[in-house]
């Protein structure tokens, strides 16, 4: 089982601004989740999305439906399409299966996009070596 990364829990659950919703690894949602504030989720959820916050999808997560979010951080396995309003990185472990849309987008080598890639921006898309370690 994976552990939440500092770095995400550090910019937002922990600055005060906003209660997290965590789903754990051992949990399975059915239905549509909708909220705001930043989303951490481990388990699986089986619905659409529409987050006004950040989503970040950990590496033991899978999510089957559409998500909406204003940003996110992607390591886990999403079936179906995700739109995001600003800033999209996908991790290595990263699986997604559907189209991905967002205004800047950042992929880690060995991520997996089997789908339509737009860059609302125009930017170009950066790609990466993940640096991170789950020590």
């Amino acid at each position: 089982m994976s552990t939440p990364k500092r770095r995400f829990l550090d910019r937002h659950a922990l600055k005060g601004v906003l209660s997290p919703t965590v789903i754990g690894a051992d949990t399975i949602v059915l239905g549509d989740l909708r909220g705001t504030g930043p989303f951490a989720i481990f388990g699986q959820v089986h619905g659409d999305g529409e987050l006004e916050g950040a989503l970040h999808l950990g590496p033991s997560a899978s999510w089957h439906g559409n998500i909406h979010t204003q940003n996110a951080t992607i390591a886990g396995q999403i079936n179906g399409s995700l739109t995001v309003v600003d800033k999209l990185e996908i991790g290595d472990t990263a699986v997604i299966r559907g189209r991905v849309s967002a205004a800047s987008i950042a992929i880690a080598t060995g991520a997996i996009v089997e789908g339509e890639i737009e860059v609302t921006s125009g930017k170009p898309i950066i790609r990466f070596d993940e640096n991170r370690s789950d020590s």
